[in-house]
């Protein structure tokens, strides 16, 4: 499949076997946990199908004009992929092995700001490479330490940045969850997360909080069995104190 944007020849090619993929590490601790935040919640909820695919720093490629581009944003979701997983495990190429990503997502983390690079000519820049090459339609910019959050939707061949609801987060239809920014712990990090909401306005929980809502929901049963033994005794008590003997 081949198409045409700006001065490029889009194509969508299997990255080449001996590719040399870059080795650069993630540029700070925190990337990896908000990753893992973000799938754990959606698994835990159901919310990846067996053919779903997210990934976290991880290359998405596209051939311009026969040169070979790879962008590895530090989150994505694609809806649906066509081949198995064994055949993505270096990267993946949308339109060849499946759909476009629904949405990537950048935590910004440096000062060179990449994230909005809009840089055309080779190699492209991530924001021109998302929504001129790609067209993913959801771009998510995500400062950490400050909890800033931008949404950009496509809208007629370009972002659009959006606006917050009033509980401050964002509808992504494409699968019927809201975004959104809440303080929290998790992995010894205490700060600011990106969750998820249903349509309904429920937070979807992570690991750690379902575990924590089951040793709670334990402990009330433990003391209404106590309470109840303790009821028990006392009735037993008063009615010894009556003269009658209470029934095993």
């Amino acid at each position: 499949m081949t198409t045409l944007t700006q001065d490029y020849q889009i194509t969508w090619e299997k990255l080449p076997d001996d590719y040399k993929l870059p080795d650069d590490p993630v540029d700070n601790i925190n990337q990896p946990a908000l990753a893992a935040a973000l799938t754990e919640s959606l698994q835990l909820a159901g919310k990846i199908s067996a053919n779903a695919l997210t990934t976290t720093n991880y290359g998405i490629c596209a051939t311009l004009n026969n040169k070979m581009v790879i962008k590895a944003p530090d989150w994505a979701f694609i809806a649906k992929i066509n081949v198995s997983r064994e055949e993505v495990t270096r990267s993946y190429t949308p339109q060849l092995q499946g759909d476009i990503p629904v949405i990537v997502m950048e935590f910004v983390s440096d000062t060179q700001e990449t994230e909005y690079s809009i840089k055309a000519t080779y190699p492209p820049g991530k924001w021109f490479f998302y929504e001129r090459i790609l067209k993913v339609p959801n771009y998510i910019i995500f400062e950490p330490d400050s909890g800033s959050l931008e949404m950009y939707r496509l809208t007629t061949e370009q972002y659009i940045l959006q606006e917050p609801d009033e509980n401050q987060r964002y509808w992504i239809a494409e699968i019927n969850l809201y975004l959104g920014v809440s303080q929290g712990t998790r992995e010894n990090r205490t700060g600011k997360w990106l969750r998820w909401w249903d349509e309904q306005g429920n937070l979807l929980p992570w690991g750690t909080e379902l575990a924590e809502q089951e040793r709670q929901r334990t402990e009330q049963e433990r003391q209404r069995a106590e309470q109840e033994r303790q009821r028990a005794e006392r009735l037993a008590a008063q009615l010894r104190a009556a003269g009658i003997e209470p029934e095993d």
